[in-house]
Parts: C-alpha cells; sequence; structure tokens
C-alpha cells in the first residue's frame, strides 16, 4: 500500500475539486438509466460493483465487478481517492451507461465540499448523487410534515435527510450535474425501503464477490 501521501495536499485536491462541481440539472429530459456503485473490502482488495437499472421500472439491467488491490489507506473524508481506481474500472465494463450515478457516500455534503459522489462526477464529468446512510457534517433542519429536510453547514445548504418508508434517513447531496432538488427526487423514486435499489444492487454484488474471494483464500489456507 503506497503510504506516501499528504493528506492536506489530499484535502487541497478536495477543494480545487469542488470549485469544477456543477450544482444545476444537466441531465437528459428523460432519464432511461440509473447506476449504483458500491464497494466492499477483503484483506488489501477492493471489490467494486456498478449496477444499471431502468429508471421507470428498476429492473437490473446490468452489472460488473471488479477487484483490484488497494494502494491508499483508510483516511476519513478521503474515501474516494481509495475507491475512485477500482470504481473508474468498473464503470469502464458496462455496457450501457446511465444517465446519472448514485453514489454509497457523500458529494457536496462534505467538510471540504467534495465527497466521493462529487470527485466521482467530476472525474467522469458525468451526472452523480451522493446518498450516504450517516452524516458526515452539517445540521438538519426539522422536518416540519415532509419525508425530507434540508441538510445545513453554518447558512449554508449543502444535502438533505430523506426518511425511507422504514423510518431511516438517506443522506442527500449533489454530487455533480445535478440539482439538489432533481437529486431528492430522483434518490426517493429509487427507494423501495431502506436503501436506494441501484446502491442495494451494487452492495449485493460486490458482497457475494467478497464472499467469492473470502471462501476463496480459507480455501488456499487448507491446502
Amino acid at each position: 500500500m503506497n503510504l506516501d501521501f499528504s493528506v492536506e495536499k489530499a484535502h487541497k485536491a478536495q477543494l480545487q475539486l469542488s470549485k469544477l462541481i456543477i450544482l444545476e440539472d444537466k441531465l437528459p429530459e428523460k432519464i432511461r438509466f440509473v447506476g449504483g456503485v458500491d464497494t466492499a473490502y477483503v484483506g488489501d482488495l477492493a471489490i467494486s460493483a456498478a449496477a444499471i437499472l431502468e429508471f421507470d421500472s428498476l429492473k437490473v439491467v446490468e452489472v460488473q465487478t471488479v477487484t483490484r488491490k488497494v494502494t491508499f489507506p483508510y483516511v476519513p473524508t478521503l474515501l474516494s481517492f481509495r475507491e475512485l481506481p477500482s470504481t473508474l474500472l468498473c464503470i469502464k465494463r458496462l455496457k450501457t451507461q446511465p444517465d446519472v450515478f448514485l453514489v454509497d457516500g457523500q458529494g457536496f455534503a462534505h467538510p471540504y465540499r467534495c465527497g466521493f459522489a462529487s470527485h466521482l462526477g467530476v472525474v467522469l464529468g458525468r451526472p452523480t448523487i451522493g446518498v450516504a446512510k450517516s452524516r458526515l457534517i452539517g445540521e438538519v433542519e426539522p422536518f416540519q410534515n415532509r419525508d425530507f429536510a434540508y441538510l445545513r453547514d453554518g447558512n449554508e445548504v449543502i444535502g438533505a435527510a430523506v426518511k425511507t418508508i422504514t423510518g431511516k434517513l438517506l443522506y442527500v447531496s449533489v454530487g455533480h450535474m445535478v440539482s439538489l432538488e432533481t437529486a431528492i427526487k430522483i434518490v426517493k423514486h429509487c427507494t423501495r425501503d431502506s436503501l436506494s435499489e441501484p446502491i442495494r444492487v451494487a452492495h449485493e454484488a460486490a458482497t457475494a464477490e467478497k464472499r467469492k474471494l473470502a471462501k476463496c483464500n480459507i480455501l488456499e489456507k487448507d491446502k
């Protein structure tokens, strides 16, 4: 693993990338396909998965996985540097490219305003949305009888907390080339229980591949 890096330089890079984020809709008039990405780990290997679903029906169209050696350590707020290489390789394998990616992680709702969803979107030049299961920064406003509430850092709106039908919250933020209002609508449409379907499918694919690799390792050790 490459430990020759500077956290300070990485944070500066995030601040520079944050200036490139487009916070307005650059989506097609009709969204046909939506993608989800997620990464699992076994030992020093990252297993990234990308799932493509029809937007209207949420039927699975394609799933790809890639396994790659991890070259960046786990550092809070710098997840994108760890997961980007394997995720990009996985996306390159897709035969069907989606109109927007849902990413298991933060977008603009990040201390340096460039979480994994935003980093991925800027690198790809494609619309992305951050859909996180936990809050990294900011305070949630009162819901006021709505199923979502804005997430603020000081006076700045950086995302939203969206209530699922199970009562759990998803923290939604702009990744790239999508407005926050549209991001909220897309995530609500794609969520059936407590997780958005594209991310759930990607998560299951990455977890299944992780189990296979873990089993192979055990078998190798038993020989």
